[in-house]
């Protein structure tokens, strides 16, 4: 696992770009799996910045969302159709017919999950799988516990979860207690994870996936043994790593070849 330490959440998004930007200049047709939440909006606006002032290009790009709501249309406010299409999607040429996310409302959702996870595997796999991290090691909503081997299905909400996302809803009482998630097994079978995390409050999660025992109870525990991940966090994050200095010496002193930033950021 790759551990980059930048400045703060700006100085993040901007390193997350460089390495976004670095896989679409190999493979213009990337597969790209794509997070909800805060955490990668920062990268999903610097993606749009060079789209629109540098020309870069989403046009021959395939994207997978890892989730979605249960019960939610796709055109409501806090569905996570309508979060990708405001924060990301509609900033970009991508062709809507090349963006995937669960159908949560499906008459059935064992034959969505099994459809979803048919789609990935038809597009030839995913490229570079971008990934935020839960209070509690979460990734996509495969919560503490999830099966280290899951694939796409249905998953029960904690209640920190629930009180997280409470604030979009107005309210725990209003949050969806059920979510269709991409599973980590499916995740792990992505050619590149890239993690990003920011902020104080996500330092206890961040150290129990890079520095903690492999364990279901901190799904993102299980990249520890993917062959190519990179975690990308500001200094906040990382306040909870021991080793941390250590990791700004492996990345300060890479080689030439290695190097995949374009401007240092």
């Amino acid at each position: 696992m790759e551990i980059v330490i930048k400045p703060n959440c700006e100085a993040m998004s901007h390193c997350a770009g460089d390495f976004v930007e670095a896989w679409l200049s190999r493979k213009p047709d990337l597969v790209l799996g794509l997070a909800t939440g805060s955490t990668p909006l920062g990268l999903y606006r610097e993606l749009a910045r060079r789209h629109r002032d540098s020309g870069l290009s989403f046009a021959r790009v395939t994207t997978f969302n890892l989730d979605e709501y249960i019960g939610l249309p796709a055109d409501h406010p806090q569905s996570y159709h309508s979060f990708m299409r405001e924060s990301l999607f509609r900033r970009l040429d991508l062709d809507p017919r090349r963006t995937h996310l669960p159908d949560g409302n499906a008459a059935d959702i064992a034959a969505e999950c099994a459809a979803y996870e048919a789609a990935i595997r038809a597009a030839g796999g995913i490229d570079l799988q971008v990934l935020g991290i839960g209070h509690d090691g979460h990734i996509g909503f495969n919560e503490p516990s999830s099966s280290l081997r899951s694939r796409t299905r249905i998953k029960t909400l904690t209640e920190q979860t629930i009180r997280a996302n409470a604030r979009f809803f107005g309210g725990a009482d209003k949050v969806p207690h059920h979510a269709i998630t991409v599973g980590v097994g499916t995740i792990f079978e992505a050619q590149c994870c890239l993690l990003l995390a920011t902020g104080t409050e996500k330092a206890g999660a961040v150290a129990a996936a890079v520095e903690g025992p492999l364990t279901a109870m901190c799904p993102a525990s299980a990249l520890q043994f993917h062959e190519f991940c990179t975690l990308i966090v500001d200094e906040a994050a990382a306040v909870g790593l021991k080793r941390r200095d250590y990791y700004r010496y492996v990345y300060d002193g890479k080689p030439d070849w290695q190097q995949w930033e374009k401007t240092g950021a």
